[in-house]
Order: structure tokens, then sequence, then C-alpha cells
């Protein structure tokens, strides 16, 4: 496995060596030893493992938790074709609003560490993608927030050849500067101290 480090603050890529043969393929999505070099910390306590299945076209996104009490993530395109997107929602932080791209898939097997405060979305390119999550935190409804895929300052480039499939919540989700104003966006600061807290101390003796 190899880790490439995002130019979010604490966002990573992980790509992992598929092994195929005529059985078909074997993948290892998350290694902890790899984790841990590249971050300087151990992956969260996992809270809770999820799963979505889409068709072509669906867009799930931008989301986010609550923060407090925020959530971090490890996500992965066991099936299909993912276009995703790591998106800073942390007021303050140096890159507030920027993101950046990557194709998920089974083949490549890459996988993205989202850090608390960032947000989330991916576009589903072929039939039946399934996306996987180990998260830090069990699903609370009321703390899952959304930022509209259409924000046009955020200017995320859904394929042209995609007609994007949204759900009620995310057609009516907030811009960026909505959310911002009515603040309900993550800070920066209270964001990389809920971080820092999370993981399972550092990898030497301090």
């Amino acid at each position: 496995m190899e880790a490439h480090q995002l130019g979010i603050n604490g966002a990573y890529a992980f790509t992992s060596r598929v092994f195929s043969d005529t059985r078909g393929m074997f993948v290892s999505p998350f290694q902890e030893s790899v984790f841990t070099e590249a971050t300087g910390h151990r992956l969260f306590a996992v809270a809770q493992t999820s799963y979505s299945v889409s068709r072509r076209g669906v867009v799930r996104g931008v989301h986010y938790t609550a923060t407090p009490p925020g959530g971090a993530k490890y996500v992965y395109c066991p099936q299909g074709r993912a276009l995703d997107f790591v998106v800073d929602l942390r007021v303050d932080s140096p890159t507030f609003g920027r993101w950046e791209s990557l194709v998920l898939d089974q083949y490549e097997a890459r996988a993205v560490y989202f850090p608390i405060g960032l947000g989330h979305l991916f576009v589903a390119l072929e039939e039946d993608t399934v996306m996987s999550y180990i998260l830090s935190t069990e699903y609370v409804a009321e703390n899952e927030l959304a930022i509209s895929p259409s924000d046009p300052d955020l200017a995320l480039p859904i394929p042209e050849d995609i007609m994007p499939v949204l759900s009620q919540r995310d057609r009516a989700a907030p811009t960026l500067a909505e959310a911002r104003a009515a603040g309900t966006l993550p800070d920066y600061d209270r964001s990389m101290e809920l971080e820092r807290a999370l993981h399972w101390g550092p990898t030497t003796p301090q």
C-alpha cells in the first residue's frame, strides 16, 4: 500500500496492491502500519461501518458531521467506480472552501481518509457502485449536515455526461456561504483539537 498526502490538511489517499488471477482478485484496502506511518497516528476506534449502493449518476453529498461531536471516516470503493471529492469546510482553515477529487474503484483500490471537519461527496460513475465507510462515530441524524453539491462557489466538476440523481435533502442543502452565515460549519481549531483527541495516541512515547 502507498500513501499520498492531499493538499487539504489531514486528508490522505491510500492505494492498495491488487492481487489478480483467474479466480478473481484480492485487495486489502486498509493497512494500519502504512496509515500510521503516513499520518503519525493510528486509525480511530471504529464506531460503525456502513456501505452504500448507487446507480450511475447518483450524487451523494456534500455531507459532513456537526462539530462537535465531529466524525472522521475512511472510505473506499470495492465495486464499481466513483468520482470522490474531499472538501474543506473548516472555517479559518488555510484551505477553507478548497476541494480535491480522486477516482475510486475496485481496480486501482484507492481509499481516502477524511479527518474531522471535512465534507465528502461522490458521483457514481457506474451502475451498482458500492462505497464502504469506516466511521469514528455512530450515525445520529441530527448531526449529519450537507452543503449543496451545485454551490457555484465550490464549483465541483460533476462530469458533463452525468445526469445527477440527488436526494431531496441534498437538493435543498444550503450553499457554503449560507451554512457559514448560519454557524453550522466546523471550526478549524476545534476540528483539529477533536481530531487529536480521536486517535489512540502518538506512535512513539512522549
